[in-house]
């Protein structure tokens, strides 16, 4: 493990504050998306806001001085709203070459274009990484750099809590469904295979989606859209799931910051003992989850003192240790 110089600190503290800038003047923006327009009926304007591509939308009113005065309020914040993104989203661009030249960028652009696609629709608020790219979210919270070569991944994992209800996820994704939001990044994201859970590009890059095992009796879980994913069923992923939820920027190969959801680390690193210990995991990729798993033990007790590794933590964490 390698700590970041100075400079490579105070870069990552600016880049995380205006990422975070960025990502709420984004969402004001988005707010602000389907506009409202004056709609005649018989012989009367009423004002409508829009509340999907498709041209649907609610009445707020027959036109008069006090609709006109919402109508007209409206636009100005849309306009101020737009002024700032853009604003912000020079500052962004900015602090990308910044991030380049100083060599913070290690995620691969991949999946900061994927993790910055779902941010955009807020999808991610519902989803969580849980493979092998968290740990650049893990690296980042301590401010080092682990070693590449067990940072290397061919797919991203991202974990759908099946407590939740599709329907939140749907809203957000505004009925496209998460492979439309992957398309937008790469158009060859095709899903792939029968269970229709994987999604793969031209290159081979794959995103899984998945989600803990409620058991025989729970209904399996469907797609948000038709022909998008289908979430699979994963056992034994309760602790990831139950773990608390962390929110932490990473910089992508390209520069661009990114926001990326991750478990507590504590859990990802017992998860990943755990499963270097299972009888049904193939032998290489189980030296390699204990591997990642001593890394990021190593990390918690150096550099993250804050995730103590004690059994009152893990206990509190509720994960059930079944076969």
């Amino acid at each position: 493990m390698k700590p970041l110089t100075d400079q490579q600190r105070l870069q990552l503290v600016e880049s995380e504050q205006i990422y975070d800038a960025w990502r709420q003047a984004h969402w004001r923006r988005h707010d602000y998306r389907y506009g409202m327009r004056w709609k005649k009926v018989r012989n009367y304007e009423y004002l409508i806001r829009l509340t999907d591509g498709r041209g649907n939308g609610r009445s707020l009113g027959r036109r008069d001085a006090a609709t006109e005065q919402l109508y007209a309020s409206f636009n100005k914040g849309k306009a101020a709203a737009e002024d700032i993104w853009r604003g912000l989203s020079e500052r962004i661009e900015l602090q990308r070459r910044l991030n380049r030249a100083l060599r913070l960028g290690r995620m691969p652009t991949i999946v900061g274009d994927i993790l910055l696609a779902l941010d955009k629709t807020r999808a991610l608020k519902e989803l969580r990484v849980v493979g092998t790219h968290a740990l650049f979210a893990y690296e980042a919270m301590a401010a080092i750099e682990f070693k590449v070569d067990l940072l290397a991944s061919g797919d991203i994992d991202l974990l759908f809590d099946s407590r939740k209800k599709f329907s939140l996820i749907s809203k957000r994704l505004d009925g496209r469904g998460v492979l439309s939001v992957l398309q937008k990044v790469d158009a060859s994201f095709e899903v792939a295979g029968t269970n229709q859970f994987r999604a793969v590009n031209k290159t081979g890059f794959m995103v899984d989606l998945i989600t803990q095992d409620k058991g025989l009796k729970s209904d399996a879980p469907g797609p948000f859209v038709q022909g998008d994913l289908s979430a699979a069923a994963v056992p034994n992923l309760e602790w990831l799931a139950n773990a608390p939820r962390i929110e932490q920027v990473v910089i992508a190969a390209n520069g661009q910051p990114v926001m990326m959801p991750v478990p507590d680390p504590r859990a990802f690193a017992i998860h990943k003992a755990w499963l270097s210990e299972r009888l049904d995991r193939e032998p290489v990729k189980k030296q390699r989850d204990l591997n990642q798993a001593r890394m990021l033990s190593d990390c918690l007790k150096e550099y993250l003192p804050n995730f103590p590794l004690d059994s009152e933590a893990i206990a509190a964490m509720r994960y059930p240790l079944s076969a």
